[in-house]
Parts: C-alpha cells; structure tokens; sequence
C-alpha cells in the first residue's frame, strides 16, 4: 500500500482551519499517520505540535457553542439526572 503524501497534512503552511469539522477530520489524519509510524521523528514533532493547536481550536469551538446554547436556553439547562427520569417513567 503506498503511502501517502504527508507534507499536505503537516502545520509547515499551518492556517486556521475551516471549520470544526475540518480541524476534526485533520487531527484525525495526524493521529493515523504518526500512529502508522508513516512520519520521520521531526515531522511527528510538528505533527503533535499541530494536533495540540488543533485540540484547542476545537475546545474553544465547542465552548462558544455551549455558551449559545446556554443563552437559547436562557440560562436554564440543568444537570442531566439519571433518577430524575426513572421517576417519570
């Protein structure tokens, strides 16, 4: 199976990603390759150094969608509770 061309995946020409779904679909790219062992020591420092931005890119995403839900909800989601619901049943 031939390997694939890794150079595109990697932060050398790092930019901010698309979208959630696009830093996820790259993250995922990264983890494969350096778990397949497809990358030279240095480009798996800079493979993890991506995925690092990555993950934070993506928390900070879902933060703000969980800030707007909060604020569609006014303020009123609650902790879901396991007995709370074998009650109503």
């Amino acid at each position: 199976m031939p390997k694939k061309n890794t150079s595109a995946t990697l932060p050398e020409e790092a930019t901010a990603p698309a979208s959630f779904e696009a830093a996820m679909e790259e993250l995922s790219v990264l983890v494969a390759q350096m778990e397949a062992g497809d990358l030279p020591l240095e480009k798996s420092v800079i493979a993890y150094q991506r995925g690092s931005e990555l993950i934070k890119y993506c928390a900070s995403q879902l933060d703000k969608v969980e800030q707007q839900v909060k604020v569609l909800e006014a303020g009123m989601l609650k902790p879901f509770n396991v007995d709370n619901d074998e009650e109503l049943a």
